[in-house]
């Protein structure tokens, strides 16, 4: 809601367009119009701090789909007959990320216009029909007088990805509401498949508001310490690009992963190339996201869940999500190589040490908080003979 209301704001003053208008700061100065109406909006009253609010709340957004993801994975929540609605949550988690990356290339400022080249490049790099991918989903070539580009990003921005993803949230929430959620463990002993809870109308819905009005509290005190990156200090889109751009944190493993990639891994099959950016953007991360569509079809059940399982009681579910992420954080890191001068060479080697070591380091510890609850049931049952 929040992303919804600051974007209506900003688009009221924004102007999806790459024409040469006079800048707002300097008359004589010739700059992009996207360009321009930015910093007009950040010296309108309060306009600065709908940008800082609207880029954190989407911040948030994914984050918060990420913990829900973590939540559903780790207590087992999307198996039978939940298989669809996981699926369908991978696919928010997606869209809401390609929202977030043509959101922050619409100010079409230097770095944007560095940021855009980046995923034009990705894109354009597919063997056989990457150039023509790019140029039919951003208008054109990627040049600095595309009077294509800015607008088609902007619409994809504002309608076709909003579209998307409220069609999938739509979706998502139906099948919730036939299916309902999995109970905590403790509803079992309570009543035995059937929904424990409270009221939607009397307990839910104000326990809701003031869930979301302390979310947008902290919302706008991210935004009021936290300034979004200053587009007057990168300046207007040129032709000259940014020198070590990184992604937002969601998106830096990515980064990681091309910077991990020599520039002489390519080769050409039947006339196609395929280079770094294919391997690293596009089938490696396309790798990831299959792994992930794939969890429900690794771990099945074969009877309908009702509860959520504790993670300690499935140690290679917990212990392969653990090092999946340990193996994410190392490519991250990766994505800083270049700024304290590191070698590619142990990354090769964390990416595939870490998630080794935290997987079995998990296990371990798995394994000693049973030896633990074991010793305490064993003492609770002594204490009772006992005591009979």
């Amino acid at each position: 809601i929040v992303l919804l209301l600051t974007g209506v704001f900003l688009a009221l003053s924004y102007e999806p367009s790459t024409r040469l208008v006079p800048s707002f700061l300097d008359k004589t100065v010739m700059v992009p119009a996207a360009y321009s109406s930015i910093l007009r909006i950040n010296f309108m009253p309060f306009g600065d701090m709908l940008r800082r609010i609207h880029h954190w709340s989407a911040n948030l957004m994914v984050a918060a789909s990420i913990l829900h993801m973590m939540r559903i994975y780790f207590t087992g929540s999307f198996k039978k007959p939940r298989e669809i609605n996981w699926w369908i949550g991978m696919l928010m988690l997606v869209f809401t990320i390609i929202t977030a990356v043509t959101g922050y290339s619409l100010p079409y400022d230097n770095f944007a216009k560095t940021t855009l080249g980046v995923v034009v490049g990705i894109v354009a790099s597919v063997p056989w029909v990457g150039d023509w991918l790019a140029q039919a989903a951003f208008g054109g070539k990627f040049a600095l007088d595309n009077a294509f580009m800015i607008p088609r990003v902007y619409g994809y921005h504002i309608m076709l990805l909003p579209a998307i993803l409220l069609g999938l949230t739509g979706a998502h929430l139906l099948i919730m509401i036939k299916q309902k959620h999995t109970q905590p463990q403790y509803a079992k002993r309570i009543a035995y498949k059937k929904i424990v809870g409270v009221p939607l109308s009397t307990q839910q819905t104000p326990i809701a508001l003031m869930l979301a009005f302390l979310m947008t509290g902290i919302v706008i005190l991210f935004a009021t310490y936290i300034p979004v990156h200053p587009v007057e200090v990168f300046g207007p889109a040129s032709d000259n690009p940014v020198a070590n751009i990184k992604p937002d944190w969601y998106l830096l493993w990515i980064f990681g992963v091309l910077e991990m990639i020599p520039a002489s891994a390519k080769f050409t099959i039947l006339g196609g190339e395929f280079g770094p950016e294919f391997i690293g953007g596009i089938v490696i991360a396309t790798m990831v996201l299959l792994v992930m569509l794939a969890v429900p079809v690794f771990d099945q059940s074969k009877e309908n869940m009702y509860y959520s399982e504790n993670p300690t009681d499935h140690p290679k579910r917990l212990a392969a999500g653990v090092a999946f992420f340990g193996l994410l954080l190392v490519w991250s890191m990766a994505g800083y190589k270049n700024d304290f001068q590191w070698p590619v060479m142990p990354f090769y080697v964390l990416s595939v040490v870490v998630p080794l070591v935290l997987y079995f380091v998990t296990i371990a510890i798995v394994r000693g908080i049973k030896g633990f609850r074991a010793a305490d049931e064993r003492d609770m049952a002594q204490g009772a003979a006992a005591d009979d």
